[in-house]
């Protein structure tokens, strides 16, 4: 079955909320960069390794998502990973993209803090000249490591964080409530950074909560089990509280059985700002575009709908106020001229 709308999803302007860069790492460049730092994967070609990426929850993903990155090594590697999405975002016509990185995941394995940030920035910067993408850059802290660790990890932040727009906390959620990170993510907003949380994911309406009440955050990172709870729903809805939705994501992580059953609808019939997002794309087999296009055509959206979802990806950026106004007008103007 196409996707009906699809010529309007190709069309208009997206911006994307919920990437991590370290995500994109498709097989064709892991096997690349391991060679050119002179590693050898424990596979033996890309489709093998492609066949790894089955998984069964988040925790396996997880551990195939850590052994990867362990091939990103020089400022260079870096460069190379955040460019092979920015070319794919500019075909997915992506103007804006706030994306994560997480540098625990290079400093536990010797790489400088300044290494992982130059090249991702280096790329980030080329970006805006040469295909027109503007972004936002968001350091992440990984929960199923300690607190402390975090404080430690903001400490290496501190020579960069001008050119750092936010603070995020993802990995294993189970066992790893947001109220573990409370005083991290005050330092964090004390600092003048904006934060964001990965929360009802795989963790439960509680873990929203708390990402509110005790990390104070502007953005909730997946959020589809909030559904479960009338009231967080209804607090969710009247303080027009952004989740940046990653439905491929949740179907490969069995959050949902398939596409079919997911709640993205359900999102936007109860008012809330949910935004589609791809998350790890080169392992979770769609980026931006097919996430929207794959949403379209297995869950019967509308042109309503499909443009809600758009324009909430705008309202739900960090961007000026004008420049959101800007692209909002040029949905409008797309719209128009694919009308129903």
């Amino acid at each position: 079955m196409t996707s009906p709308h699809a010529s309007l999803i190709r069309a208009l302007p997206k911006a994307e909320l919920h990437l991590h860069i370290e995500g994109t790492l498709e097989p064709e460049l892991m096997f690349a960069l391991a060679q050119r730092n002179g590693m050898t994967l424990p596979y033996t070609d890309v489709e093998v390794l492609r066949a790894a990426y089955d998984f069964n929850n988040l925790q396996s993903f997880l551990d195939l998502y850590y052994a990867g990155a362990g091939v990103l090594i020089t400022e260079a590697d870096f460069y190379d990973l955040t460019w092979a999405y920015l070319l794919r975002a500019k075909a997915d016509r992506i103007v804006h993209a706030e994306i994560f990185f997480d540098p625990q995941t290079h400093t536990d394995r010797g790489i400088a803090f300044g290494t992982a940030f130059n090249g991702i920035r280096r790329a980030l910067d080329d970006a805006q000249l040469q295909l027109g993408i503007s972004s936002k850059l968001i350091m992440s802290f990984l929960r199923h490591l300690s607190e402390e660790a975090g404080f430690a990890t903001l400490e290496q932040a501190k020579p960069f964080l001008t050119r750092i727009d936010g603070v995020g906390l993802d990995s294993s959620e189970m066992g790893h409530p947001p109220s573990k990170f409370e005083r991290l993510f005050a330092a964090c907003r004390a600092l003048g950074l904006s934060c964001v949380a990965h929360a009802g994911e795989e963790g439960p309406p509680a873990y929203v909560w708390e990402a509110l009440d005790r990390l104070a955050v502007c953005r909730i990172d997946h959020g589809v089990r909030a559904m479960e709870d009338d009231a967080l729903v209804a607090r969710l809805k009247a303080i027009r509280m952004p989740l940046t939705v990653c439905p491929y994501s949740n179907v490969r992580l069995k959050v949902f059985p398939q596409l079919a059953d997911h709640n993205l609808r359900q999102l936007l019939a109860a008012g809330l700002c949910a935004t589609v997002n791809s998350d790890d794309p080169a392992y979770f087999g769609g980026y931006l575009q097919e996430n929207y296009l794959g949403c379209d055509r297995e869950l019967g959206l509308s042109r309503d709908d499909v443009l809600q979802l758009v324009r909430n990806s705008f309202e739900a950026s960090w961007l000026a106020p004008e420049e959101k106004n800007a692209w909002l007008m040029e949905c409008d103007a797309v719209a128009r001229s694919y009308p129903a």
